[in-house]
């Protein structure tokens, strides 16, 4: 269940920084109107919820 629960985390992680990624023109103009995309946020919860599991022996 932990290497289930380990390899999930790892694959969210990488979709985030994937959709992170396809996302930076659209977050380019959001900034020039003025909002922002917190998609940063969601990328730094899961790697900090990977880099816990994968700490754990």
């Amino acid at each position: 269940m932990d290497v289930l629960n380990r390899a999930s985390l790892f694959v969210l992680y990488q979709l985030s920084l994937l959709v992170g990624i396809l996302l930076l023109p659209v977050a380019i103009g959001l900034r020039r109107a003025g909002l922002s995309l917190p998609i940063h946020r969601v990328v730094e919860r899961l790697g900090e919820a990977y880099d816990r599991t994968a700490a754990e022996p």
